[in-house]
C-alpha cells in the first residue's frame, strides 16, 4: 500500500478522551462529504463495533447496515486501524485507515493515515476522474475537515495543526 494520505491535527484533551469521542461518539462528528461516500443515496449513521474484529458500519435510514471495514488495531488512547472500503469496490479494493492519539504536553496529535488508494484504479467512480494527487489532496482536505468536527465535538477548538 503506498498511495495514501497523512493528516494530524492537535487536540487539547487527553488521548483517551478523544479516543472515546472518535469511536463512541463517531456518529456525532462525522461530516459526510458528497464526493466520498459509502453507499448510494443519503448518508446513514456510522458506528464502531468495540475491539480487535469489531466493524465500522454504516445504518441507512430504512436499517440496511453496510460493512465499511473491520478493526485490526484497538488500543484505547493510543491506536485504532480499520478497514476501509466503498459499496463501490470490489475485493481487491480495500484501504485502511490508521489513527493514532499521541500525548503532547496537554493536548493529544491525532494522526490519521489513509492508505492503499493504489489498490483502487484511477478510473474507479470513488476517485471522481481525479488525477491521483488532486484526488489524495482532496481526500486528506476531507480528513482534516473530520479532525476538526472531532475536535468540536469534545467541545474543544483544534490547539493547532501539525
Amino acid at each position: 500500500m503506498t498511495s495514501s494520505v497523512l493528516v494530524a491535527l492537535r487536540i487539547k484533551a487527553a488521548p483517551a478522551r478523544v479516543f472515546d469521542a472518535f469511536t463512541r461518539d463517531i456518529s456525532s462528528w462525522w461530516v459526510p462529504n458528497t464526493l466520498f461516500r459509502f453507499t448510494k443515496g443519503k448518508p446513514g449513521r456510522l458506528a464502531f463495533e468495540a475491539g480487535v474484529g469489531g466493524r465500522l458500519t454504516e445504518t441507512s435510514a430504512s436499517g440496511d447496515v453496510f460493512e465499511i471495514g473491520t478493526i485490526k488495531v484497538w488500543k484505547p488512547g493510543h491506536a485504532l486501524v480499520f478497514s476501509w472500503r466503498q459499496a463501490t469496490f470490489n475485493n481487491e479494493q480495500n484501504t485502511e485507515v490508521d489513527v493514532r492519539f499521541e500525548p503532547v504536553g496537554d493536548e493529544t496529535r491525532v494522526t490519521v493515515t489513509h492508505r492503499g488508494w493504489d489498490s483502487v484504479p484511477a478510473d474507479h467512480v470513488a476517485r471522481h476522474t481525479f488525477p491521483d494527487a488532486i484526488f489524495l489532496r482532496r481526500h486528506a482536505e476531507w480528513w482534516v475537515t473530520l479532525l476538526d468536527s472531532l475536535s468540536g465535538s469534545c467541545n474543544l477548538a483544534p490547539a493547532s495543526s501539525v
